[in-house]
């Protein structure tokens, strides 16, 4: 009960080959990793964009440098 063994008369079903079997495993780890990504965002491009723009602002704010002596100077009361 429970075994089950196919019949003398069927073969076994061919296996992929290894390229076809390498390309579904990638295939799978990648749609993973964007259902792992996205888990719990509603809108997967507005993240994306604020994303991009936060680094966009940091990369121009590395690129220009320590503001000048004169600058604004915040205080906390």
């Amino acid at each position: 009960m429970g075994m089950c063994f196919p019949c003398p008369a069927e073969s076994a079903p061919p296996s992929p080959s290894l390229e076809e079997k390498r390309t579904k495993l990638a295939e799978a780890a990648e749609r993973r990793q964007k259902e792992a990504a996205s888990r719990g965002i509603l809108d997967v491009q507005s993240v994306e964009e604020k994303r991009k723009k936060k680094e966009k602002m940091e990369k121009q704010i590395a690129t220009s440098g320590p503001p000048p002596a004169g600058g604004l100077r915040w205080t906390v009361s």
